[in-house]
């Protein structure tokens, strides 16, 4: 969010907001402009909302170049928009649940050092 918006979202000054930047109250990132940019889930935070199971940020669309079982690990290829690929590790068991399938959409959330890969759109009951 732009410090604008979130601002407004915390029924707060723009002036308020920023001198809760500088005094390290609220997590804010910077464009390539070094405007100043508010995730969406520290304004939430900020305002008391329960967290959500995941967050929005952090997130590559891509296409299941392959999927590799090894025992009880499975490790999916995906290609993501862009002259880029991730890969990960992830269960055997998670794999087939999701029924991950060369050539089908999916989803890598990035979040610190794990990736995970969930299928888009999730797949329906008991398949």
């Amino acid at each position: 969010m732009t410090a604008r918006e979130a601002s407004l979202a915390l029924g707060i000054s723009i002036d308020t907001l920023r001198r809760w930047d500088r005094a390290g109250k609220i997590a804010t990132e910077r464009d390539a402009a070094n405007r100043r940019l508010v995730p969406a889930d520290e304004v939430a935070r900020l305002r008391g909302d329960p967290p959500s199971a995941t967050s929005a940020r952090n997130r590559l669309r891509g296409v299941v170049r392959r999927v590799s079982v090894d025992g009880l690990l499975a490790q999916v290829e995906l290609d993501v928009v862009g002259p880029s690929r991730v890969v990960a590790v992830i269960t055997r068991e998670a794999a087939e649940e999701m029924g991950l399938r060369e050539g089908e959409a999916a989803t890598a959330m990035v979040k610190a050092t794990s990736v995970m890969i969930t299928c888009d759109p999730p797949p329906a009951r008991g398949r």
